[in-house]
């Protein structure tokens, strides 16, 4: 990727997406607000959006990585002590939109983040 006005190119490190990733599992894990069988299916949700946000780094480096930070920023949202719900919404919302256009080229994908965002939205409730 070239940055505007520069002759510099930046590389979204895999590595980014996969501590991205990582974070969120571990807030997962260590969330008290989390009903256990919720946690079981976010965690699984996890370990496949794993897989096909790696995938996705491979040719949308940028798109992954806003795929990763949206999730972190939702799970955040959905697990804190004190949520606020407008808050759930937007980081939702982002989540969502940052999928868009790929419903034909990464069907799987848009599943998991479509099924990510109404768990977490469900534990909004």
């Amino acid at each position: 990727m070239r940055l505007p006005g520069s002759a510099k190119t930046v590389t979204l490190k895999p590595a980014m997406i996969e501590n991205t990733l990582q974070e969120i599992e571990s807030r997962l894990r260590s969330s008290e607000s989390v009903p256990e069988e919720r946690r079981a299916e976010l965690l699984k949700l996890l370990t496949t959006l794993k897989s096909e946000v790696a995938e996705l780094s491979k040719t949308h480096g940028e798109e992954a990585q806003s795929i990763a930070g949206f999730t972190n920023l939702s799970a955040h949202e959905a697990t804190r002590a004190e949520q606020n719900p407008e808050l759930l919404s937007l980081s939702l919302k982002g989540l969502t939109s940052s999928v868009e256009g790929f419903e034909s080229s990464h069907p799987q994908l848009v599943r998991i983040v479509n099924s990510i965002s109404q768990t977490l939205s469900n534990l909004g409730i």
